[in-house]
């Protein structure tokens, strides 16, 4: 098995900085989820830990040993891509075998490992297919069990999710998970969906133009966002954000007030959760008429206008009104998030 450290890992290309400064260590078998928007620097790090990009500075070492200089084929790595790079003129089953007959494997082991891989992605009854035969999810299994049938140290990958639909994207993604669990092998997966990240992830390193902004369990980024922009990143709805002032423990934005937060005087942004509000009749903090509504099936998605920015609330899903009519907000103050105005920082540790 593997640990994986990245210190002070840099990509750039001219005056571009791709990735910048990655510190960090992944301990063997964890499950590590890359997050963030297109152009962040994900995958960037990740084809550096594969050896198809190397780091203008920095070191990368797995199992102690520094891997810079090594080619990809030597550093025991097998990589799911968001294509699924199978060969066409190959049934399934030389699909998953090509890997040993690249690497020398023993062909005596040949159908014992195929057949373990091919199980453990629900793929048997397929073998003889040519990739041309098989949906989008069933190619994209292909494509895991051929990295399966490697045995490597770390499995790395790139959007597998991404050319799938959305059944299959929640079917797939359980199946990943549960190979997580029955391979325990250091895994690196790179993903712009919160919603596989916060699902599949032992941890989560939040990325925006190459830099790290949060690295954390789903529950610590999602509970305690270290600042504005993993706030407005991660949930769905991601956290509402209101920008206003502080003055004696009251912050006032257009519309709001808010009584009961610890902040020092000044201007803030304020953060709350959909799930975190209860709309009413009357009473709450912020009072505005509704600007849209959305019926999600378990509950109603209320949303208002302030101030030019949308602020959602989750109500009970028998919950009617019509847009335009007048809506109160109640935000429990043990509930909110406070940032710094400028630095878009976390001020304090826990919400209120």
């Amino acid at each position: 098995m593997a640990e994986i450290v990245l210190s002070g890992v840099s990509k750039r290309w001219g005056s571009f900085v791709g990735v910048d400064k990655f510190d960090l260590t992944i301990p063997d078998r964890e499950f590590l989820v890359l997050l963030g928007p297109s152009g962040c620097g994900k995958t960037t790090t990740m084809r550096m830990i594969a050896g198809l990009e190397d780091p203008t500075e920095g070191d990368i070492l797995i199992d102690g040993k520094v891997v810079n200089n090594l080619e990809p084929k030597d550093r025991d790595v097998a990589m799911v891509f968001q294509s699924y790079a199978l060969y066409p003129n190959m049934n399934v089953y030389e699909n998953i075998r090509f890997p040993l007959k690249v690497r020398g494997a023993d062909p005596a082991t040949h159908k014992d490992k195929v057949m373990r891989a091919s199980a453990m992605v629900e793929l048997d009854d397929f073998l003889d297919r040519k990739p041309a035969e098989l949906s989008g999810g069933q190619r994209q299994r292909v494509a895991l069990a051929r990295a399966i049938v490697r045995e490597p140290n770390v499995f790395l990958m790139d959007e597998p999710l991404s050319n799938l639909d959305a059944k299959l994207r929640v079917s797939t993604r359980a199946q990943i998970k549960n190979l997580s669990h029955e391979l325990a092998v250091t895994t690196i997966y790179v993903t712009h969906d919160q919603i596989e990240a916060m699902t599949l992830a032992d941890r989560v390193v939040v990325m925006e133009k190459g830099v790290v902004q949060q690295v954390g369990s789903p529950t610590e980024i999602y509970n305690y966002p270290a600042n504005t922009f993993v706030a407005g990143f991660i949930g769905n709805p991601a956290m509402n954000l209101l920008d206003g002032m502080i003055s004696g423990g009251v912050f006032t934005a257009a519309k709001t007030e808010i009584t009961g937060l610890q902040a020092p005087d000044g201007p803030v942004t304020l953060g709350f959760r959909a799930e975190d509000a209860e709309v009413t009749d009357q009473g709450g903090q912020i009072t505005a008429p509704i600007y849209t509504l959305e019926l999600l099936g378990d509950a109603t998605m209320v949303s208002v206008r302030i101030g030019g920015v949308l602020v959602s609330a989750k109500a009970d899903k028998s919950f009617r009104a019509e847009i335009d009519d007048m809506v109160s907000i109640r935000i429990p103050h043990d509930h909110c998030h406070l940032f710094d105005a400028t630095t878009g920082l976390r001020i304090g540790d826990k919400p209120g």
